[in-house]
Order: structure tokens, then C-alpha cells, then sequence
């Protein structure tokens, strides 16, 4: 409670400074350090000012990565008897980072452990918050320069991961720190979860700008109470009213009943949706329809289909499946097959980036030519009546 009411009552930029405080008076804490994921998920980036600032660390080999990609905390024995305990900070199942507190051991660190685990979460929470009023937590984010379009794209993200009893939620874009037109979208309600995955044509800002129009097209629809395919028309008009047809962008849109699996699904141009169920992987078809924008004034009709428990949905942009190897071999749908089966014991949240990984391999370098996109659904379902926690994915 303590450390609450100091994160709480502490001015945005100065949250590291008030949990500091508290853990070093509450706990014995020798040091407290706050780490944040970057935008391409490779390290987590000291929270620091410059240029007073501690060296980043591995995502992949490191103790505080370790805490990152299991989230769980991780102890770490030190001479002096000293421990450092990494702690994940997460909201909703969005990663962020990791809190690192170095205090005594034994008995007095198993005490702490449960009670700091519970404050790197209320930081979490707070973090989300002060981004409103502070670029301090968004710089700390950076490995490298953002460019314009980039950062118009992580702005309108919801997040990289969510969890709720019925799902969870992971994805990631490449190259993190110059993608311009794919994108990913999601919001939940008791009741159901919207879910959109956009590839913008273009390059640059004017690939950028296309897909913000679309995005918060959708948005006001789905906000405006719309059903799915009407949302889909909406957006269409508005995107041809701006670029009458000169531009336009694709989507594949779903809207899922949390209660029963059933989805309502919207499929306007590229990316295409892989399913793993029951050990085996097979694409999900749709009937194609024309990309939003394209001409004016198109219909727009659902198509359904049920998962079910246990079902993991994976999204790709046409970056990811139309991706060339050094010889021009397209990464293609076995490629891809094989990248969901050998990631299937990886929570969602892992998979994009395990996903990414194979694919720069296939390309044989790390740069990609076109925007690459991967959203992981896992699907839990509902397991009975009652089951309407709500925890928030924005």
C-alpha cells in the first residue's frame, strides 16, 4: 500500500524515484532499476536520464530476460549474500519490462518476493498511465531512431500482447523501428473481441497516413455500436473519399463471441489467417473481397466460422508469406506451417517474434524489403456461465 500511494502521487516522470524510495526504505533494498522492452523486443532498455544511463541487456541470455520471457520472477544469487530479483512488469498481459531489485537474501527475500512482484505490477499500471503526460517511459523504449512513420504506427497500437480468461493475444511488426503500412488492432468487451490486421499499400508516411485513416475509420464505427461488415463499408467509404481509389488498404477483420467461439469475418485483401488444431495446420479460406478504398460505395458481406478450445489462430501479412530467400523462393504457406509447429509450445506473446526470426533466416539477412506482420491468437474459450471477467485489452 505504501508503494502504491507513492506511484500513485508521484509526478510521471519520476515513478522509478518513488518505487526506489519505497523499496529501499519498506524492503532493504540495495538498488532498483527499471528495464522496458524495445520496439523490436531484442533488449530491455534501462528507464534512466541521460547521460547517467545503464547498458541495455539481452532479451535472449540474461537473468532479466529470463523473468521477461517466462513471467515469472527470476532470483539471482549474488556474493555479500545479496539476491537481485527480476520482476516482469506487465499490464493485461501487455510485457513492458522488467523491475530488477537487489536486496538481502534468505529468509527476508522469500518474504518480499510475493509483495514485490505485486508492486512491479501497480508500476506497470502507472507507466501506462504517465505515457500520457511523459515521453520519458517511450524514449527508454528506443534502441534506435524511429522514423516519422514508424512512430505514427506504434501509436496506434493497443499493445503487443493482452490475456483474458478466454484468450491471449501476441504480436509484433518488422522492421520495428522503420514499418510504415501494416498494423494490428483489437478491443474487448465482456461479450466479444474485435480483431483487425491491416497491410496498407505505399511507403513511407503516405503508407502511414493511409493506415491511420483506415484504423480510426474502423475504430468510430466499432465505437458507433456497427456490426462488422458495416464497419468494413464505413471505412471503405471514408478511405475513397479521401484517395478516390488511388490508394487503398487490406484487412481481415474478425469479430469473435467470447461465450460460444463463433466469428464473424471480414476478408478485404491480403493477410491470411492460419490455424493450428489438434497438432496439424491448415489455412483458414475466406471469399476474397475488394481492399477498403478501392472503389466506391462497397458491400461488404460476413463469413463465419467456430474455434475452439485448445485452436491457435495466426495472422500474416503478405511481408511475411510473400517474403524471398537470397534464390527468390516466396516463404509461402509450408514455410510458414512449419514455423507455427515448431513455435506451438510458446505462449502467444513469443510467438510473432519466433516466427520473425525464421523468417529473416529464410530472407538470409535482417532487414525485410516490405513491412512483416505477425498476430498469435490462442483460444481458451469459456468454460461456463458466470464467465464474464473483464481484465481489459483496450
Amino acid at each position: 500500500m505504501t508503494a502504491e500511494r507513492a506511484l500513485r502521487t508521484a509526478a510521471p516522470h519520476q515513478l522509478l524515484d518513488a518505487v526506489r524510495r519505497v523499496l529501499t526504505d519498506q524492503y532493504a533494498a540495495d538498488s532498483v532499476e527499471l528495464y522496458l522492452a524495445d520496439y523490436g523486443l531484442t533488449v530491455l532498455q534501462p528507464v534512466s536520464v541521460l547521460p547517467h544511463t545503464l547498458q541495455p541487456v539481452s532479451v535472449a541470455n540474461s537473468p532479466a530476460g529470463r523473468a521477461f520471457g517466462a513471467q515469472e520472477p527470476y532470483v539471482e544469487t549474488l556474493s555479500g549474500g545479496l539476491v537481485r530479483v527480476h520482476l516482469p512488469v506487465t499490464v493485461r498481459g501487455d510485457r513492458l519490462g522488467v523491475l530488477t531489485v537487489t536486496l538481502p537474501g534468505g529468509e527476508h527475500a522469500d518474504r518480499c518476493l510475493g509483495e514485490l512482484a505485486e508492486i512491479a505490477e501497480v508500476l506497470g499500471h502507472e507507466v501506462v498511465v504517465a505515457e500520457r503526460d511523459t515521453d520519458l517511459y517511450l524514449q527508454a523504449r528506443r534502441r534506435d531512431r524511429l522514423t516519422l512513420a514508424a512512430e505514427m504506427q506504434w501509436q496506434l497500437l493497443p499493445g503487443r500482447s493482452c490475456v483474458r480468461p478466454e484468450y491471449e493475444l501476441g504480436a509484433q511488426l518488422e522492421p520495428a523501428y522503420a514499418v510504415f503500412g501494416d498494423n494490428f488492432d483489437w478491443s474487448a468487451t465482456a461479450d466479444r473481441l474485435s480483431l483487425y490486421v491491416t497491410n496498407g499499400m505505399g511507403e513511407g508516411i503516405e503508407a502511414s497516413l493511409l493506415t491511420n485513416l483506415a484504423i480510426n475509420a474502423l475504430r468510430n464505427a466499432r465505437r458507433a455500436g456497427l456490426p462488422i461488415a458495416d464497419q468494413a463499408a464505413l471505412a471503405d467509404q471514408a478511405v475513397y473519399a479521401h484517395y478516390r481509389g488511388r490508394c487503398y488498404l487490406s484487412v481481415l477483420m474478425l469479430d469473435i463471441e467470447l461465450a460460444t467461439g463463433r466469428v464473424r469475418a471480414v476478408d478485404a485483401g491480403s493477410p491470411r489467417l492460419l490455424r493450428l488444431r489438434r497438432g496439424a495446420v491448415e489455412r483458414v479460406p475466406f471469399d476474397a473481397q475488394l481492399p477498403l478504398g478501392m472503389f466506391e460505395e462497397t458491400d461488404y458481406v460476413n463469413q463465419e466460422f467456430t474455434v475452439e478450445p485448445g485452436d491457435r489462430l495466426v495472422f500474416v501479412s503478405d511481408g511475411v508469406y510473400g517474403a524471398a530467400s537470397p534464390g527468390g523462393e516466396a516463404y509461402g504457406d509450408a514455410a510458414l506451417a512449419r514455423a507455427i509447429q515448431s513455435t506451438r509450445l510458446l505462449p502467444a506473446a513469443e510467438v510473432p517474434r519466433a516466427v520473425l526470426r525464421e523468417l529473416s533466416g529464410h530472407r538470409g539477412r535482417p532487414d525485410p524489403d516490405d513491412d512483416a506482420l505477425v498476430v498469435c491468437l490462442d483460444w481458451r474459450g469459456r468454460e461456463g456461465p458466470g464467465k464474464a471477467e473483464v481484465r481489459g485489452c483496450g
